[in-house]
């Protein structure tokens, strides 16, 4: 065994993944997930630098995953970094404080590279289920940016498009410094016109439609998932590999965008720094049904986590 950890730091949240890796199989035993969000992209679409206090919350939470890190004695640890540190101009004082506090300079990835890791974590364990169709179609749903993947054993192609639900609600849902609750149908049209021109854009390299199987990432699908089961609480065992139909997401997107900010909070299982940005994200998710066609998304809980730690783990050996 190969004891690895991962870190993946996006637009709205750092996650950190502590594994055992079997070089046999290839299979990952978690020892330790977690995540924080940090907001790392705040206002970054509109200055095009990282805010003094996001990169100081995001520092605070390397100081705690480098205390963990330790405890469990990791070989080998890789940090990635995703789109709001590719974007910004001062992203020096981020990779130096990331060194200070970690000993490893973050990689700030391609899309291409941040495509193969999602792809690799989130459908290494579907191989062998035969109800799930191939080519699948994965889609991650972040803060800054989504990445569409579609791909059989290996990536066949691969887009990132700067649609995400943090710079989907700076973008069109914040009024005077504060978001609209709910937003007006204007605000929710202007938001579909962005979300359907990058999709576009995708469809120009990825032939999104072909898949057969999709499969669903990140924050604002786990949490659409945890909606349409009415869990008690987020309860990443129910979430992983669930399937939601269409017609389910639609119908939780339309209550989520004419919700309120204290209703959306009063979700038992909404983690409190997604309430004001998950109409966006189940809005995005939506739209790539629609687009595709497909009836149902199986949701994942492992994804360019479990891909940054398997790569970490190959280069181990």
């Amino acid at each position: 065994m190969t004891r690895v950890a991962a870190v993946d730091c996006g637009t709205n949240s750092i996650r950190l993944l502590v594994a055992d890796a079997d070089p046999a199989t290839g299979e990952l035993t978690d020892l330790d997930r977690r995540m924080t969000i940090v907001r790392l992209g705040q206002g970054v679409d509109r200055t095009g630098r990282l805010a003094p206090d996001a990169l100081e919350r995001t520092f605070a939470a390397c100081r705690e995953y480098a205390e963990v890190v330790k405890e469990y004695g990791a070989e080998r640890l890789r940090f990635v970094a995703t789109s709001a540190s590719r974007d910004a101009e001062n992203r020096d004082d981020f990779v130096r404080g990331v060194l200070d506090i970690l000993g490893v300079e973050p990689e700030v990835i391609s899309g291409d590279l941040e495509a193969e890791f999602s792809f690799t974590g989130a459908t290494r364990e579907l191989a062998g289920r035969d109800h799930l169709g191939k080519p699948y179609l994965v889609v991650d749903i972040g803060g800054g940016s989504t990445e569409f993947v579609v791909g059989d054993d290996h990536v066949r192609a691969a887009r990132s498009v700067d649609v995400g639900c943090v710079r989907m609600t700076e973008r069109h849902l914040v009024r005077d410094g504060a978001v609209t609750d709910p937003p007006t149908k204007a605000q929710i049209a202007a938001m579909r016109a962005d979300i359907e021109a990058a999709l576009d854009l995708a469809e120009e390299t990825v032939p999104l439609r072909e898949a057969r199987t999709l499969v669903g990432l990140a924050g604002s699908v786990t949490t659409v998932s945890a909606i349409a089961q009415e869990l008690p609480a987020y309860d990443s065992a129910a979430i992983h590999h669930s399937r939601v139909s269409r017609d389910r997401v639609r119908e939780i997107t339309g209550w989520l965008l004419r919700s309120t900010h204290a209703e959306r909070s009063a979700v038992p299982s909404m983690h409190p720094g997604r309430v004001d940005v998950i109409g966006a994200g189940a809005l995005v998710l939506l739209s790539i049904m629609e687009r595709t066609g497909a009836e149902e998304v199986v949701v994942s809980e492992h994804d360019i986590l479990d891909g940054i730690a398997h790569y970490a783990a190959s280069e181990a050996h």
